[in-house]
């Protein structure tokens, strides 16, 4: 390829047309093991496509966003709410002239470390670990960056230099992606709480308020259809301020968040706006996400399912798929690997995998 490349001609024009404090590819803090640039791709848009293209991606289709429904079509899953979550970070980034490339790597990568059933599962997942485990903890914002530093496998360039063709753990990503997957989320705290989960990057921050204004307003629209929402339920001054329709409120949150951020070194939301975005997520909270953890019969029995195999599998660790020499682990390491491979499973995986661990084979109705 002779003259400039065309990787090259991304990063000059990033650098020229970019905000001063937006992160620039040719900038980039670098990988953990050092790679040949590619011709054609920024080291973000290769980091967005290893992660387009892991298992762990593809994996999200089948894990539960909120709802449990497989008659419904129409209730969000994991992998649609990462894709609502890319739309909107990416809007707000080029409207920011912030990096669209490592914000969309981010917003792809930042849920996948969620485990099956959802906000349910969660909670099922880290109880069971804690059953071994009393000092451990499980959150999907941590998996998700164990999942892209250590579980999925590297690419054909990062090779162990001593192992032959046996490739290096993890996708090899950059610090800049790692980090904002690492501080996309600190779980239900309010926005204003900034402290240790900023990203370092305003592509990060934007990722991180996009997930926010995704998954409020695309819950209570699945929370509506399946019943457990009526929409006179939602506090009538948030809809005042946000908006009465799914799409005015996400309209009136970006909106505020590309205002509130224009011409300055941070990406955040008006403190009225955030204010009500905050109550809202509570609202959610408590009505919602709570009543189908705990009120719903088939998120239950999905807690039941995660909390049986955790220790089937603690027990028996030989039942796991390619699992060799587990035995000889202490409870700890044990339990970590266990919770990896329960995290990484879909929906259906874990209820088939129920099903072959638990019941009869000649009573079991899944294929």
């Amino acid at each position: 390829m002779s003259g400039i490349s065309p990787r090259e001609r991304q990063e000059q024009w990033e650098l020229e047309a970019l905000a001063p404090w937006a992160a620039k590819a040719a900038e980039t803090a670098g990988r953990e093991y050092p790679e040949e640039p590619d011709p054609v791709r920024t080291a973000f848009q290769r980091d967005r496509d290893r992660i387009l293209h892991s298992k762990a991606f593809r994996r999200l289709k089948h894990k539960t966003q909120v709802f449990i429904d497989p008659e419904e079509d129409h209730f969000r899953t994991r992998l649609t709410h990462t894709l609502e979550v890319s739309q909107i970070a990416r809007t707000i980034s080029r409207a920011l002239r912030l990096n669209e490339d490592l914000t969309e790597a981010i917003a792809l990568a930042h849920d996948l470390g969620h485990p099956p059933f959802g906000h349910a599962g969660e909670e099922a997942l880290d109880e069971a670990y804690r059953e071994f485990v009393p000092a451990a903890a499980f959150r999907h914002y941590d998996q998700s960056l164990r999942v892209v530093e250590l579980l999925e496998r590297g690419t054909s360039e990062t090779y162990l230099e001593d192992r032959g063709d046996e490739r290096r753990p993890g996708l090899n990503l950059t610090w800049e992606v790692r980090d904002g997957i690492a501080h996309h989320s600190k779980g239900r705290a309010d926005l204003s709480d900034t402290s240790s989960v900023r990203a370092s990057t305003l592509e990060g921050q934007s990722v991180r308020l996009a997930d926010r204004v995704a998954y409020i307003n695309h819950d209570i629209d699945d929370a509506i259809r399946a019943g457990v929402l009526h929409p006179s339920e939602i506090p009538a001054a948030e809809l005042a301020l946000l908006g009465r329709s799914h799409s005015d409120r996400i309209s009136r949150m970006v909106i505020d968040i590309v205002d509130t951020s224009d011409g300055k070194p941070t990406v955040e939301m008006s403190e009225v706006i955030q204010s009500a975005v905050d109550r809202l997520k509570e609202f959610m909270f408590e009505k919602v996400y709570w009543n189908a953890s705990t009120g719903n019969q088939d998120l239950r029995k999905a807690q039941h399912v995660i909390r049986a195999l955790f220790r089937i599998y603690m027990e028996q660790p030989e039942r796991m798929n390619g699992a060799r020499g587990l035995d000889a682990l202490d409870v700890e390491e044990r339990a970590q690997k266990v919770c990896d491979y329960i995290a990484g499973m879909t929906d259906r995986y874990a209820v088939a995998s129920f099903d072959k661990h638990f019941v009869p084979k000649g009573l079991r109705v899944l294929p």
